[in-house]
């Protein structure tokens, strides 16, 4: 079956115009060829372009008559690969059998074979410039520890293409995101077709952001965990998550800084919004170790605005041209905006508007009524645990509303640093378990403390929580923590970090498009998560 790139402007997808020609291909590793064949339908059905088929995966190898069949049967156009142990595969036999399975599956129709550089003279021997028009050539090198500078990237590409490959493919291990950026620009600046993907969670963008930067095509799997390399998302997390079919070089760039990042549903929120007015833009996780470093690779207007969490809501102020009176009186920014007319980051802080709101609403809804300051947090005891930037914005915002503020810390110093700026009591998070001072108090947690994978962990035990007529927690994965359990069971109020998610993206949303927010829309995909 021949690969034919395709059609951008011809080819529909179900929400819009095919704005790429980048192929998304699944990697189908089995131990025999009839699950790979159930792998490979599934592929298909999924929306895959292309199946790269693993040799070294299969426990045994009939080379004729797996690769007759496998070729035969296949629904999708096909790369064959058979990768040895000195370049990250399975395959430990002897190498001239293997060259002659890449031989064989290129006369038996393969459309694609991945050759390893380091294998390609011995290969171009055998095969004597006896090579069929109808399959290319991918011609492979990969690198699990690091990647190289942009002029040893450039070299490796260069001699690459001296081998006679039709199609360049290099993989490198992200140390850190920063990694990636020189992958971007060998892709944008490669003449020929390429291949390149930076593996590992920090390597992510360079495999969603493929179709931006004119990769030829991304892996995506069949199945969540089940990858060929790390790093790989889904076939699809491609399509429904990162609405990769339209993507382009003019496609905004946004994303969720943080570590750990993963877990966030940032990605899905913003990019069913954007796909649902048609907003040329996509959002990515990106697991960031030093923010300014970040910001200072990923300058370009291309790279729009980001949404900050833990660790990073204080350290990112330093990193802002300018910021919002309000976050720099909290001390810390969730929200950073690349102004596309000079490139000058501007931070500004939406968590404390979603949380507060919230936690308003929820005592208006049980019949508290509104105090001096007009809100039903006037004169109310107000315990923030935590003392990072989401602390502080709790902090703030309760603050504003009329509450009295504690801080509680798992260090003192930071408690105490946080109190007396904001104007409060400073404890420890031990002293929780034994601070009583009244009844009807307002708990609010913004730490990880019970954030999975830790769903058994909490910062304050269940008797603690009697004094308390709401609980609320910042953690929304999972919706319902220990901490919100008990507290629930103790007959408090309890509102969850789902809520403030929702209430600071309103705003997030805004000043990344300059639409209004699809609240409607935000608040449906939230409740099916």
């Amino acid at each position: 079956m021949e690969l034919v790139t395709p059609d951008v402007e011809k080819m529909g997808e179900s929400d819009g115009i095919r704005r790429n020609s980048t192929l998304i291909c699944a990697p189908i590793m089995a131990d025999t060829v009839d699950q790979m064949l159930i792998h490979m339908n599934s592929a298909k059905s999924s929306g895959a372009d292309c199946v790269e088929i693993r040799l070294d995966s299969l426990k045994v190898v009939n080379a004729r008559e797996d690769i007759q069949t496998l070729v035969k049967l296949s629904q999708l156009p096909t790369i064959f690969t058979y990768r040895p142990t000195w370049e990250g595969g399975k395959y430990d036999g002897d190498e001239q059998s293997r060259l002659a399975a890449l031989r064989l599956a290129m006369e038996l129709g393969a459309d694609h074979i991945d050759v390893e550089l380091k294998a390609v003279d011995d290969f171009n021997n055998l095969i004597r410039g006896d090579m069929p028009t109808k399959c290319k050539l991918i011609v492979s090198s990969h690198n699990y520890h690091n990647t190289p500078s942009v002029e040893d990237l450039g070299n490796l590409v260069a001699r690459i293409q001296a081998t006679g490959a039709d199609i360049v493919k290099f993989a490198t291990t992200a140390v850190d995101i920063t990694d990636v950026a020189r992958v971007f620009q060998i892709t944008a600046h490669s003449q020929v077709p390429i291949i390149a993907m930076v593996m590992g969670e920090k390597g992510l963008m360079s495999r969603v952001l493929c179709p931006k930067f004119g990769g030829y095509l991304t892996f995506g799997t069949v199945e969540d965990g089940k990858v060929s390399a790390p790093g790989q998302p889904t076939i699809r997390d491609l399509l429904d998550l990162f609405n990769f079919r339209q993507l382009g070089p003019d496609t905004k760039v946004f994303g969720i800084i943080g570590k750990p990042v993963g877990h966030s549903k940032s990605p899905l929120l913003y990019n069913k919004a954007f796909r649902s007015v048609g907003f040329n833009g996509v959002y990515v996780h990106m697991l960031v170790d030093n923010v300014k470093n970040f910001l200072e690779t990923y300058s370009s207007t291309d790279f729009a605005g980001f949404s900050c969490t833990i660790p990073h809501k204080e350290s990112i102020v330093q990193c802002c041209d300018e910021v919002d009176p309000v976050a720099k009186s909290i001390g810390a920014v969730n929200c950073v905006i690349r102004r596309q007319n000079d490139g000058k980051l501007y931070g500004c802080n939406t968590d404390y508007v979603g949380a507060i709101s919230a936690i308003e609403d929820s005592l208006r809804g049980s019949g508290v009524q509104n105090g001096a300051s007009g809100s039903p947090l006037a004169g109310r005891l107000f315990v923030v645990i935590g003392a990072g930037g989401a602390g502080k914005a709790l902090a703030y915002g309760a603050k504003e509303k009329g509450a009295r503020i504690v801080i509680a810390n798992r260090t003192y110093d930071r408690a105490r640093e946080l109190a007396e700026i904001i104007g409060g009591e400073a404890l420890t998070l031990a002293d929780l378990n034994t601070y009583k001072p009244e009844n009807d108090m307002i708990l609010a947690n913004t730490t990880s403390i019970g954030m999975q994978p830790n769903i058994d962990d909490t910062p304050i035990s269940k008797e603690a929580l009697k004094s308390y007529a709401l609980v609320f927690d910042a953690v929304y994965t999972p919706k319902i923590t220990r901490l919100l359990r008990e507290a629930g069971e103790c007959g408090a109020l309890v509102v969850t970090g789902v809520e403030m998610f929702i209430g600071q993206a309103y705003e997030q949303y805004e000043r990344f498009t300059g639409l209004p927010a699809p609240k409607e829309l935000f608040r449906e995909i939230m409740a099916n998560y």
